[in-house]
């Protein structure tokens, strides 16, 4: 009988530890089947992420960009602006320079004698007021006391430097005033300006 006891227990031992070994076996295969699906959700997780992280990096880059570009565009527009303001400068400075009293009477009796003056007609220049009286006593010393009658000289608010010139009572006239020739100068060298800044 105590064999058969002993023959007992041995078998119970056996099928417990058969049965444990199972059950080990049963919650290791679960536990490695787990472990498979969260490195598996792992995975997906972070190729998500990082696609995002790339899209939102891309999106980043572009808007830099783009950015970037407009702020170019911007420069280059401020700095033709300034250098267009600057040439302006330049070129009123210069007509200025260039039209000195002494040089206008010459430029204005030159004009006058070309002019067929007729009968009626009447010349006006309009001047700067502090050139006027400097003009009138040098153009009327070279001009004929046959045209001078028909020649009227008259300070103008509107001329800062230079002359305007009417051959026919101021119904039309041609403007010779700096601003006026700064302007022409300004406008036939700005598209060569415009060219050197692309």
């Amino acid at each position: 009988m105590a064999e058969e006891i002993k023959e007992l227990i041995a078998k119970i031992q056996e099928e417990g530890i058969k049965t444990a070994e199972a059950k080990a076996k049963e919650i290791e295969n679960s536990a490695r089947k787990n472990a498979e699906e969260i490195v598996a959700r792992a995975r997906s997780d972070a190729e998500k992420i990082i696609a995002e992280a790339k899209g939102k990096a891309k999106k980043a880059e572009e808007s830099t960009n783009a950015l970037l570009k407009q702020a170019g565009r911007d420069l280059i527009l401020g700095l033709r602006k300034e250098i267009n303001t600057l040439l302006n400068k330049i070129a009123v400075s210069g007509a200025r320079h260039a039209l000195a009293p002494e040089e206008l009477v010459k430029i204005i009796a030159g004009l006058i004698k070309e002019h067929h003056l007729k009968e009626g007609e009447n010349i006006v220049v309009s001047l700067r007021k502090e050139d006027l009286e400097k003009i009138e006593k040098g153009l009327l010393a070279e001009l004929s006391e046959k045209v001078k009658k028909g020649i009227t000289l008259k300070s103008s608010e509107d001329v800062s430097g230079g002359f305007i010139i009417s051959f026919d009572s101021q119904k039309s006239h041609f403007d010779f005033s700096d601003n006026a020739l700064a302007d022409y100068i300004s406008t036939h060298l700005k598209p060569k300006l415009n060219e050197i800044l692309k």
